[in-house]
């Protein structure tokens, strides 16, 4: 009897004062998280390994510095950036977000992609984070960008064998335009594009978009001081050909363009500074039988480096 009374003791029973817990474990707890965010889960497990391999990964240091970390806020932008490739370390994703196409697609573009963490966060800590902007439940952390240094670009040109095809900007404040010249730069083969370090558009994930992905094979550089970086250019046997309205040449005259150059293209408004303007060896304009005041600098540098690779072809 003994024996049966022990084996009887050992059998849980209703607790005390548990009343109600049932009914609220029955209570909803909104959408089923995504599988890449849910713990446990095949995709999560993936996602994590893939975060760990990439941050175990040596980070390679460009000697023209880093750039500045930013966000891009809201489900368009979002997903828009990731189909371009934009770099990413992190995608946030509000808890118990409406699970929308969008969002699925943001998902899946940061799951294949591969080294990108996925973290769910409350809905407050987004705000605080975007300073309050209508971020939508998405939010993607960029990375600062590795630039080259403006040394960098000659060398690879040397490398390869091949006489350099480089673009400097002066002025040039607007990330599309800085886009637009890395795409026309990578596809006329030149070696890369130099900015300033101030007052210059940088490498931003609106600068990636409009490279349409080039940006990952062609390096841009930056300069502590653009006179002095083109004169070190000059020193080592590199052309500077400045583009000005008013310039001596015309692109379809100047031989220079098909050996060692840097070309130099102003802002849409104000052109190349004095320094900038006096250091080049060569003054070029564009003809423009329509009477067009102005080109922007995508656009100018596109033209310029179509010539430069029809004479080296």
């Amino acid at each position: 009897m003994a024996a049966n009374n022990r084996r009887m003791s050992g059998k849980k029973g209703a607790q005390i004062g548990s009343g109600g817990q049932r009914r609220r474990g029955l209570e909803g707890k909104g959408p089923t998280p995504p599988a890449e965010m849910r713990k446990g889960h095949k995709k999560n497990r993936i996602a994590n390994a893939k975060s760990k391999q990439v941050q175990r990964r040596p980070v390679a240091r460009g000697r023209g510095g880093r750039g500045t970390s930013e966000m891009v806020v809201g489900r368009n932008p979002v997903v828009e950036a990731l189909r371009e490739g934009v770099p990413a370390s992190t995608l946030y994703v509000q808890q118990f977000i409406d699970n929308d196409e969008r969002v699925r697609e943001a998902l899946q573009l940061a799951a294949e992609r591969g080294g990108i963490n996925l973290m769910e966060a409350p809905r407050p800590e987004l705000d605080r984070m975007t300073n309050g902007l209508n971020h939508q439940g998405l939010v993607l952390q960029v990375p600062p960008y590795e630039y080259a240094h403006p040394e960098d670009l000659a060398e690879a040109a040397a490398d390869e064998g091949e006489d350099p095809l480089i673009v400097a900007l002066d002025g040039v404040t607007d990330p599309r335009n800085l886009g637009a010249v890395v795409r026309s730069v990578s596809a006329f083969g030149g070696h890369g594009v130099v900015v300033p370090e101030r007052r210059a558009a940088g490498m931003t994930a609106g600068a990636w978009k409009t490279s349409a992905g080039t940006a990952a094979r062609t390096p841009v550089a930056r300069a502590t001081n653009l006179t002095r970086a083109l004169e070190s250019y000059k020193k080592a046997g590199i052309v500077v050909v400045g583009l000005a309205a008013d310039g001596e040449h015309e692109i379809g005259d100047l031989e220079a363009l098909g050996g060692p150059v840097v070309i130099v293209v102003g802002s849409e408004g104000k052109g190349l500074s004095r320094l900038v303007g006096e250091t080049c060896d060569y003054r070029v304009r564009i003809p423009m039988p329509g009477g067009a005041e102005s080109l922007n600098a995508g656009v100018a540098a596109g033209i310029v480096l179509y010539e430069a690779a029809r004479r080296r072809g």
